[in-house]
């Protein structure tokens, strides 16, 4: 906090590089281009949606930029390798903030052409929020035998995949 106010959490994933500190601030579009230190940098850093809140998140979503020296989420693709899967302590997310620490379970791994469908944080009704939870469990390219119910609180992290993909993870 002392290097940057914005600073909401850290954020780990086993077998990936990621392992940072990300940042939230009123649009999504700063930090794709500002560093850690709030410096102008085409790198970016890892930022939470700005429509996410502290205390009602179905939907929490953190993105980065997926770099090609696998920093940021640049190692984001690992999740789809048979050496990723092969280990089921890296179907754990990290995260810590001021007020807790929390274990994220993977659920959903998948790259799509690019969309914003799978990128809503708040639902209208229980059957919404159902439907949702359906269909990106179904995108996943693996099965990770886990139930989701409505109850459940989900993380979501996107990064581009290719100039017309992204790359996404979800949690509960």
């Amino acid at each position: 906090k002392k290097i940057n106010t914005d600073i909401q959490g850290w954020i780990k994933l086993n077998g990936t590089n990621i392992n940072y500190p990300f940042v939230q601030t009123n649009n999504n579009k700063y930090y794709l281009n500002h560093s850690i230190d709030k410096s102008y940098n085409t790198a970016g850093w890892l930022f939470l949606d700005y429509r996410n809140d502290k205390t009602n998140n179905k939907n929490t979503i953190i993105y980065a930029h997926g770099r090609t020296d696998k920093t940021m989420f640049g190692s984001l693709k690992n999740v789809l390798s048979n050496n990723w899967l092969k280990d089921t302590n890296n179907y754990v997310i990290k995260i810590s903030t001021e007020n807790e620490n929390s274990l994220w379970q993977i659920f959903s791994t998948y790259h799509i052409p690019t969309t914003n469908d799978y990128l809503q944080t708040t639902f209208n009704s229980d059957d919404e929020f159902k439907q949702f939870l359906d269909k990106i469990l179904n995108r996943s390219t693996h099965n990770f035998n886990t139930k989701l119910n409505t109850n459940d609180s989900i993380l979501t992290l996107s990064t581009c995949y290719n100039n017309s993909e992204k790359m996404v993870v979800h949690a509960k």
